[in-house]
């Protein structure tokens, strides 16, 4: 019997759903996107990422025995069964994604993952942590999401929420509350919510002159773009968020002892400046085994949820 010779990689967003055609060598075919219909509980969105398949399996006329399987990240815990642990943007409860999607699909394997998780397997295998079988990824976006991979597997976690360091507790004294309902997470001052929140704080006491303007408009972009202008006020905010989570890092390195740190999400695409900042507090902080770990920036966009996710079927 011949072997089968495609795959496909989901990455279920609260938004749309991506959709990858991969070659049994991994290489991408073709990615398209739909909607997600998350009302009355998402009870829509499995039939149709099944019917989207079987779309583009008669478009392509390949048959599902020539499927090696479909890899799913969803946007919430999902244990090592591959059974999600609640998905509240989706409105699901604990759901077998794996078993409904194959159920539709002629019975083809499915695995299913978390979607931070999938970003950094997808880093791993073929963007900024390739090469290296022990990464961690670190997704700097609205919040802080994160990735651990060991041995080039996804480490889960006994609940699906391995990888969840944005929830680390770095800070005492806050009083504002995290979107987890905790005070002090590590996401409150390095995610681009955390750092556009602590300029603004910043700004209310500062008397210098400074590039910055104390509005609604600002972002952690604007004072990304400040800082490398050389202004002064941009770069001791960006200091602040280096040594937040370079000694967050060193504290994450010290359990996992991972190669890489891959570096994504929105606020990775300043480049050097962000790795820079971190590294210099790294390095003092981190244990002298673990001190020389490589730092990356991410690679795949908005694509790494769909490798990572096709790659646990590869």
């Amino acid at each position: 019997m011949a072997a089968a010779k495609y795959a496909f990689g989901i990455d279920l967003g609260g938004t749309t759903i991506k959709h990858g055609l991969f070659s049994a060598d991994g290489e991408l075919i073709e990615k398209w996107e739909i909607p997600t219909r998350s009302e009355e509980n998402g009870k829509n969105v499995i039939p149709d990422i099944a019917a989207s398949i079987t779309a583009k399996l008669k478009e392509k006329k390949i048959s599902t025995k020539d499927v090696i399987g479909i890899g799913i990240d969803v946007p919430g815990p999902v244990l090592e069964n591959g059974i999600v642990n609640q998905c509240v943007n989706l409105g699901w409860g604990v759901t077998d994604v794996a078993a409904e999607l194959s159920g539709l699909l002629d019975g083809i394997r499915v695995e299913a993952c978390n979607d931070a998780n999938a970003a950094a397997l997808g880093e791993q295998w073929k963007g900024g942590g390739q090469g290296y079988q022990n990464a961690v990824m670190v997704t700097l976006g609205t919040g802080v999401g994160g990735g651990i991979i060991l041995n080039g597997r996804i480490l889960p976690g006994a609940n699906g929420a391995g990888g969840e360091i944005g929830h680390i507790k770095v800070r005492d004294d806050e009083e504002d509350y995290c979107g987890c309902g905790k005070k002090g997470c590590l996401e409150q001052y390095t995610s681009a919510n955390g750092i556009t929140r602590m300029a603004h704080k910043y700004l209310d006491k500062t008397k210098k002159k400074t590039l910055l303007v104390n509005d609604d408009k600002l972002s952690s972009k604007k004072i990304f773009d400040a800082a490398k202008a050389g202004d002064e006020v941009s770069l001791a905010i960006i200091d602040d968020f280096g040594k937040t989570l370079g000694e967050a890092l060193a504290g994450i390195a010290a359990v996992i002892d991972p190669e890489v740190f891959v570096i994504g999400g929105g606020v990775s695409k300043a480049g050097k400046i962000v790795l820079d900042v971190i590294q210099k507090y790294y390095k003092p902080a981190a244990f002298h085994a673990c001190r020389n770990v490589v730092f990356k920036l991410a690679e795949l966009g908005n694509d790494a949820g769909m490798y990572g996710a096709v790659k646990m079927v590869l």
